[in-house]
């Protein structure tokens, strides 16, 4: 996943977290969760006629509501997406950008999805092709220990007997800058501590270039994870312009840790680095695209989504499939029960998240034409555990009518509405004022698990995913179905 918070500061600018979250989003993962947003009050002006005349049109949703949460909760629907996000990622397996194994998740769920008896569709898009290669790394002196190591995306290889050279420990960008002088000929560990994803992806993004403009060989990063099990954890990685491109890759907490142990002692450090990393023209792909047409207005669309690629270790059962599988969920309830909206839903299943939303930008670059009839866009790629509230990003009168839609999600107990959203594939169109909303989840253990060999299956919960499919057809279904479209 790529994380994108869409905050601004109160003068209209963007902190400076903020535009390193940008830049990174841009070019890639950026991620980061600012779990401190505003929530949005939902008794404040309910004298007002008009808040009123909303909350009286979206309570008579009620029942359709409870319909919805009881199939996907207690009913026949029971542990449908969690099942489905089984099957698919036990019979594809990780999907990297340009992969083999992408190609046929698309058709997989480009089968699947027509078989469940909706209107689907691909829309060509060039994606990135990065090969990782056979890659490793150990450390010489002083003592022999094998390191763990994931190559970040977009690295280029080492030469053919990879390289070995004495290590220089960092562990900020600002001490790699006071110590830059005797960094020439060296790898460069960078023991960075864990702060939070949206400020510490920095260094997985530009500790490539930093360090080769002080002539070192090779850059070794500390994953980017609160927690480790001796696991490395990858992502895109972005070159400067005009800065030599160097190795780079993540290896674990625990030998950053060992290697800056070592060398405050003074100890000597050399490691070997082996990485067959190549980057090959850009494949051809496909963003994959279910409907339920609406009966009024077709041409008016609610957007739900999640991106299909993944990295490619793990199963992407997390990151995202689960995001993928309750997009695709939502319409499979809201068609079981017979219900026909006024507007088209409409689920996305992007592809080239990881490498910065390619799919996603390519899809808003053909469709921005049609900018005015997109009533709200949805993305779930924060993982798919035990929901907590909906982050909307809109005006103030759409956070009103949002408001009243969050209080038919009483039975799941998440009737919050937060003052933003966030998400890598929407965040186009939220820039251009369409009204975007992305899923809170109870995702302490998230960046435990992500872009690594933990991200599987075993990470899911088939009643979270549950809760998850609940509220996502909720929203989806009534806003796509209210007399008129959100205010922009």
């Amino acid at each position: 996943m790529t994380f994108v918070s869409y905050m601004p500061q109160k003068d209209g600018s963007f902190s400076l977290s903020g535009i390193f979250l940008l830049l990174v989003m841009l070019s890639h993962p950026c991620d980061s969760r600012p779990h401190t947003g505003r929530v949005f009050s939902s008794t404040a002006g309910d004298n007002h006629p008009a808040k009123k005349e909303v909350s009286a049109e979206v309570a008579a949703y009620a029942d359709v509501a409870k319909q919805i949460i009881d199939l996907a909760v207690f009913g026949a629907a029971q542990n449908r997406s969690y099942d489905r996000l089984a099957r698919f990622t036990d019979t594809i397996g990780n999907r990297v950008s340009g992969s083999h194994s992408l190609e046929m998740a698309i058709k997989y769920m480009y089968s699947a999805m027509t078989q469940d008896g909706l209107d689907v569709h691909l829309e060509p898009v060039k994606i990135p092709h990065w090969v990782r290669g056979k890659e490793s790394a150990e450390m010489i002196e002083p003592r022999a220990k094998s390191l763990a190591i994931l190559g970040l995306g977009s690295s280029v290889g080492t030469p053919p007997g990879g390289i070995q050279a004495e290590v220089m420990v960092v562990r900020s960008f600002e001490e790699l800058k006071l110590r830059g002088s005797s960094a020439a000929g060296k790898v460069v560990v960078f023991n960075q501590p864990f702060i939070s994803y949206g400020e510490t992806v920095a260094y997985r993004a530009y500790g490539a270039s930093e360090a080769a403009k002080v002539g070192a060989v090779a850059t070794l990063i500390r994953s980017v994870t609160p927690f480790s099990i001796n696991s490395p954890h990858t992502g895109w990685q972005d070159y400067q312009d005009g800065v030599k491109r160097i190795p780079t890759a993540c290896i674990t907490v625990e030998d950053a840790e060992l290697m800056w142990r070592l060398a405050q002692r003074g100890q000597k450090i050399v490691v070997r680095l082996t990485m067959g990393a190549v980057t090959l023209p850009d494949a051809d792909s496909f963003n994959t695209v279910a409907e339920i047409k609406g009966w009024q207005h077709p041409d008016q669309v609610v957007l739900l989504s999640g991106h299909l690629d993944s990295w490619d270790v793990g199963q992407g059962a997390m990151d995202d499939g689960g995001g993928a599988m309750i997009s695709w969920e939502a319409l499979s309830l809201i068609k079981d029960l017979g219900l026909r909206p006024r507007r088209t839903l409409r689920a996305v299943l992007w592809t080239a998240e990881e490498q910065g939303g390619v799919g996603a930008q390519q899809y808003y670059n053909l469709h921005k034409v049609n900018l005015t009839n997109f009533d709200l866009v949805m993305e779930s790629d924060l993982g798919t555990f035990a929901p907590v509230a909906l982050q909307f990003a809109g005006s103030a009168a759409a956070q009103k009518v949002m408001q009243e839609v969050v209080k038919l999600l009483a039975p799941l107990n998440t009737t919050k509405l937060e003052g933003y959203a966030e998400g890598t594939d929407i965040s186009s169109w939220m820039r251009a004022g369409v009204p975007g909303a992305s899923l809170h989840v109870a995702d302490s253990r998230y960046f435990w698990f992500h872009h690594s060999e933990g991200d599987t299956m075993t990470v899911q919960d088939p009643g979270e995913m549950n809760l998850c499919s609940a509220l996502w057809a909720v929203v989806a279904y009534v806003v796509a179905d209210l007399e008129d479209m959100l205010p922009r």
